[in-house]
């Protein structure tokens, strides 16, 4: 009986430790991403907390993982900066092609089709796209921060440290690094209220918002604590508008990133954690693979880009979650924070901003695995990396890098390495940027 007890305490504090720790500041961040889309704040505030509160309990419940699903840094930026304000989907079409793209994933994790997939992306791509993704979010941050500028003649430059704006936001972004870099715990959302509580004069004792805030003078604005959920953006989603053929590659990349992101997040959760089963793989990976599926459609259907299980959950198994009660513990207590978006609404664009610059440094990671010295491999990556954030898009770097991964390959005699899929891949893309 007591250690019944204990183990469900252990299970419990996991938990506790994967929300707040780790995965507590996405219910800022994506809100505020996504309304740069047009799309209202507190329902944001809404579709995130169901998402990651029904993707972790299912996690938890179906999968029996310890595993926390939230919504999908890159995924989010993607959403917004490319697929609304690049593109120019509307968000009810956006929605639309997040759906989709959970069908699509539904789909391939059933029929075992992913594995094929898998195989016919070269690695050394795989980590570029993370590392790309990465880079965008963060140029995103500095954008917001108002440390990167328009330039008329560089096109970009850097902003002014005297704006009280910009050094908040370096004073908040050292102060942030410092804590992640002496393991405290839960750093990022630290940063983020103490980023938030250094704004507050901003526009009251000193310098002025106006320009930033669409014309309030002050940065930080209290409008309240409590508010009843919004549901203005539940079945928005333009199901039919968004599979028409020129929205398809959006289908496809979301579908694609989502895919590989869960993959290799479970295979990096498996080994970290020793979670395998008897062929080594990650433990109960399909049926995590279909609750992830499950709550991209999820995302569609209440208002929100995609959801995805968290490389954060590792916070919870260092503490010793084994389970899916760490999934289920975590899952609830994002249920609260449905009452409070006009708490949340605080937070300034410029404290947010921190986590996107962060957090796109530590998806430069996989850039370690990457063979340079090999000219074939290295310039696709580089092409994929730079290419999205240069051209505010995603999407480009991903088709740019395909295509120049197969032409050099194929012009240095490696043959072997274009698989049929891959040449799939590459005819879509061609379509795409042709059209």
């Amino acid at each position: 009986m007591k250690a019944n007890t204990k183990f469900i305490r252990t299970e419990i504090l996991a938990g506790i430790s994967s929300f707040l720790k780790a995965t507590f500041y996405i219910i800022i961040v994506n809100p505020a991403i996504l309304s740069e889309a047009g799309m209202p704040f507190s329902a944001v505030v809404t579709s995130t907390v169901l998402v990651c509160s029904f993707g972790s309990i299912m996690m938890g419940i179906y999968a029996k993982n310890p595993f926390i699903i939230a919504l999908g840094m890159g995924l989010n930026a993607f959403f917004t900066y490319t697929a609304v304000l690049g593109l120019g989907l509307s968000y009810e079409t956006a929605l639309g092609a997040v759906f989709w793209a959970g069908i699509l994933f539904l789909i391939l994790s059933i029929l075992k089709v992913r594995d094929k997939i898998v195989q016919s992306i070269p690695h050394a791509l795989r980590y570029a796209i993370a590392a790309g993704i990465g880079l965008f979010i963060s140029f995103i941050g500095l954008q917001n921060a108002g440390l990167i500028v328009d330039n008329p003649v560089t096109l970009v430059s850097l902003g002014s440290l005297k704006d009280p704006i910009c050094l908040t936001f370096l004073i908040g972004l050292g102060c942030t690094a410092i804590l992640i870099s002496r393991n405290v715990k839960g750093a990022m959302i630290i940063g983020i209220l103490l980023t938030t509580a250094l704004a507050w004069p901003i526009g009251r004792w000193w310098g002025d918002a106006s320009i930033v805030n669409f014309g309030v003078p002050t940065l930080v604005n209290y409008t309240g604590i409590f508010a009843m959920p919004d549901f203005s953006l539940f079945l928005k989603a333009n199901l039919f508008g968004s599979i028409q053929y020129a929205f398809l590659p959006v289908v496809f990349v979301f579908a694609f990133t989502d895919l590989f992101d869960s993959l290799s997040t479970f295979v990096g959760l498996a080994e970290a954690s020793g979670y395998k089963d008897e062929d080594g793989n990650p433990r109960n990976l399909k049926k995590s693979l279909l609750a992830d599926a499950i709550t991209t459609i999820f995302s569609g259907l209440v208002g929100t880009s995609s959801g995805t299980v968290y490389i954060e959950s590792a916070v919870g198994i260092r503490e010793g979650g084994k389970t899916g009660l760490t999934a289920i513990t975590a899952g609830i207590l994002f249920l609260p924070f449905l009452f409070f978006s006009p708490l949340l609404s605080i937070v300034p664009s410029i404290a947010s901003s921190i986590a996107l610059v962060l957090v796109g440094s530590f998806m430069m990671k996989p850039l370690t695995k990457i063979n340079w010295s090999m000219p074939d491999e290295a310039i696709p990556v580089f092409f994929t990396m730079i290419l999205m954030p240069l051209t505010y898009s995603i999407t480009t770097g991903i088709i740019i890098g395909f295509l120049s991964w197969t032409l050099l390959k194929f012009f240095s005699g490696k043959k072997e390495d274009i698989n049929p899929a891959l040449l799939i891949i590459n005819l879509l893309s061609l379509l795409y940027l042709w059209l």
